[in-house]
C-alpha cells in the first residue's frame, strides 16, 4: 500500500526543498494531523492550522517515519537503530539525528 507524503517534493522518494540530498529519504509522521511529511518544515508550510507536533517516543508500536524508497514504514526505535532502510537498504542521513527532539517527544 503506497502511503502519501506531503511536502515541497522534488521527487519521488520524499526528498524536499529543504533537504534533497541522496540520503534524504524519510519522511516523518505528525503527531497531530497523522500525515508524512516530507520534513518538519514542509509540514509548517503547508500543514494548515497547526505546527509540526513529534511524536512521543513512548508510543513504540506506532509506526511514525516512512523511506521514502519503498514506503517501507517504522517505529521510532527501528528508526533510530538503523543507518540504512531495513527494507532496501538505502542509505539514511546520519546527519538527522541533530533534529532528535523536533522528529520525537521524550
Amino acid at each position: 500500500m503506497t502511503r502519501k507524503i506531503y511536502g515541497l517534493l522534488v521527487d519521488n522518494e520524499s526528498r524536499c526543498q529543504h533537504y534533497h540530498t541522496e540520503l534524504d529519504i524519510v519522511a516523518l509522521k505528525c503527531f497531530d494531523c497523522l500525515k508524512y511529511y516530507a520534513c518538519y518544515q514542509c509540514h509548517d508550510r503547508l500543514g494548515g492550522t497547526h505546527s509540526f507536533r513529534a511524536y512521543p517516543c513512548h508510543l513504540k508500536q506506532d509506526k511514525v517515519l516512512i523511506c521514502g524508497v519503498y514506503q517501507h514504514e517504522m517505529v521510532i526505535d527501528e528508526y533510530q537503530e538503523a543507518i540504512v532502510c531495513p527494507n532496501c537498504h538505502s542509505a539514511f542521513n546520519l546527519a538527522c539525528s541533530k533534529h532528535y527532539d523536533i522528529y520525537f517527544e521524550k
